[in-house]
């Protein structure tokens, strides 16, 4: 399945939440698109909930469904609670962390901008989205990229960076300390309901 290139904002208010990260598709209208959007009281089953949950998360990181299911494997092989792991993963790849230092202003930003090579990993160049981190990794921009400026205004309207990370905004480098701590990571998402629907 191919990665979703449609609406962002129309596809943020039928899940009701912000994939952007800006949280501006749902202030004029927080409800479903479409005639029935602002009424809508249907009960969802069971499965419906589970399926929403894992669209949100899968939207909201950009990954086709074999890179999701994929990544929710691996984290089924690890020791410890499956649905953390998985959060975990994702929170560890490389466009994540991009976007979480604030070198990006939205997850398709960091992720074009990891495309397009201008991110170093303990100084050689990653241009791979889905490139997990290790604890202790460096990120920095490429010093051919420094003076980008969607990567100036990004840092710029940036005010926090995550306890899990360290940013030298000088610099513009950055460091993966330690995995994330659950509370740490996306709290409108259920991970739990991700789990019961791959074990349907």
């Amino acid at each position: 399945m191919a990665r979703f290139r449609g609406s962002n904002w129309k596809k943020s208010r039928r899940l009701g939440i912000s994939l952007s990260g800006t949280g501006k598709e749902l202030e004029k209208r927080p409800y479903a698109p479409g005639q029935h959007g602002p009424n809508q009281r249907k009960k969802l089953s069971e499965y419906a909930l589970q399926l929403r949950e894992k669209q949100k998360l899968r939207y909201l990181y950009g990954m086709t469904e074999r890179q999701f299911r994929n990544t929710f494997e691996t984290a089924g092989n690890q020791h410890g609670v499956h649905g953390e792991n998985f959060m975990q993963l994702l929170a560890a790849r490389l466009d994540a962390v991009v976007y979480s230092l604030g070198l990006a202003r939205t997850r398709r930003q960091a992720r074009q901008i990891v495309n397009h090579g201008h991110i170093e990993v303990d100084g050689k160049r990653v241009d791979i989205p889905s490139y997990t981190l290790k604890p202790g990794q460096e990120i920095s921009v490429r010093e051919k990229s420094l003076k980008l400026d969607i990567i100036a205004e990004s840092v710029e309207i940036n005010n926090f960076v995550p306890d899990y990370l360290e940013f030298d905004a000088d610099n513009l480098k950055g460091k993966y300390i330690r995995v994330p701590e659950r509370s740490e990571l996306p709290a409108e998402i259920n991970e739990q309901l991700i789990v019961e629907y791959y074990s349907r």
